[in-house]
């Protein structure tokens, strides 16, 4: 299976399946000398990982990750740096009944049809645990942007089903299960949740993901669109059907005279743009926000077909998220990361350089 390798410069291989014995990255093209241990990356592996509330799966994975390479003496060498992540808790029983069927809303028939074969075990490469390694990747890429750059890179959940979360304190996102920025909203969110677990069925979501402190220019026009890759890393993420960068689908209803970010010599006015025009970074926040579709794999029965192509009825077993956006703010977290990275590298090689006797807004 090729395309496996995220980035340019900064380029990331993914490896591994949901119920083999580990998963994880080669991370190629990181910069030499940055200080680098386990202990950087490990904070945004339990962000994400399984099994932290009632309202996730209930897989037990540590995902502890290990540095097999690429760090000499605390810091990077330049050379590749391997990541593993071992897995510790498969349950492939629960799978020995979709040897032969599809699951409704799951890639197993389109995998099978593109590549004859496929591993029915939680899904296989098209896990949505195949996220781990580049949450990893994107912990070494953000470390290196913040002490390079400055750069902050925070996501939070904006809406869990019909239930839309007001936006109130950053310092609110770390304090819940939920990664939403309102405590007061976090109960509404938990008698959801409990409902929805309760019924068998699941529900969508919408998380926003924020860069600060991001250089100008990153990015360049036509085929190297700073927010063309980021549409395209958001839309990797497993269960993701829309991305809006800035004002998103509002600017429809926008006129110019509003969408237009204005400048005076203090900087921009606003930002509809999200931070990005002609596909090049303006200095100021990268704003995105990605949808993703409610779980596939759910307790109620679904219509599905085998390979022979009779009709099937199919009740999905195993540990499943009733909502995977709920886990999905590090992983939009640890994307923008990679893309930011790749770009800024991109940019000191061409542009490095570039020099400018007025200072960005």
């Amino acid at each position: 299976m090729s395309h496996s390798t995220f980035g340019r410069v900064f380029c990331v291989t993914n490896f591994g399946e949901s119920h083999g014995p580990a998963i994880g990255c080669v991370i190629d093209g990181c910069p030499p000398g940055m200080e680098l241990s386990a202990a950087d990356i490990q904070p945004d592996l339990d962000r994400r990982k399984p099994g932290t509330s009632r309202h996730v799966t209930q897989r037990r994975e540590s995902d502890g990750v290990e540095i097999l390479s690429g760090v000499f003496e605390g810091r990077t060498s330049g050379t590749p740096i391997a990541l593993l992540i071992r897995n510790q808790d498969q349950r492939s029983s629960d799978y020995d009944d979709l040897v032969d069927t599809f699951r409704p809303g799951h890639a197993d028939y389109a995998y099978w049809r593109k590549y004859g074969f496929r591993d029915p075990r939680g899904g296989g490469r098209s896990s949505a645990r195949l996220t781990a390694p580049m949450v990893a990747a994107g912990a070494v890429a953000r470390k290196w942007l913040r002490e390079k750059y400055g750069t902050a890179i925070r996501g939070h959940l904006q809406q869990l089903g019909e239930i839309a979360i007001a936006f109130e304190d950053w310092e609110e996102v770390g304090r819940n299960p939920f990664f939403a920025p309102n405590a007061g909203i976090v109960p509404a969110l938990e008698e959801a949740m409990d409902a929805l677990r309760k019924a068998g069925d699941s529900c969508g979501a919408r998380v926003r993901v924020c860069a600060h402190s991001v250089p100008v220019g990153l990015g360049a026009p036509l085929a190297g669109k700073l927010d063309a890759d980021i549409a395209a890393a958001m839309m990797g993420i497993n269960a993701v059907k829309g991305v809006e960068i800035g004002s998103g689908f509002g600017v429809v209803t926008q006129r110019g005279t509003e969408h237009g970010d204005e400048m005076t010599p203090e900087g921009f006015l606003t930002n509809h743009a999200g931070g990005v025009l002609g596909g090049i970074s303006t200095g100021q926040d990268i704003d995105v926000s990605i949808a993703l579709k409610p779980t596939s794999s759910i307790r109620l029965a679904r219509r599905s077909i085998n390979r022979a192509r009779e009709a099937v009825t199919v009740e999905t077993k195993g540990r499943h998220d009733p909502c995977v956006g709920i886990r999905a703010t590090p992983i939009a977290e640890a994307m923008l990361a990679l893309v930011l990275m790749d770009h800024a590298l991109l940019h000191r090689a061409q542009n490095a350089d570039v020099r400018h006797e007025v200072p960005p807004l």
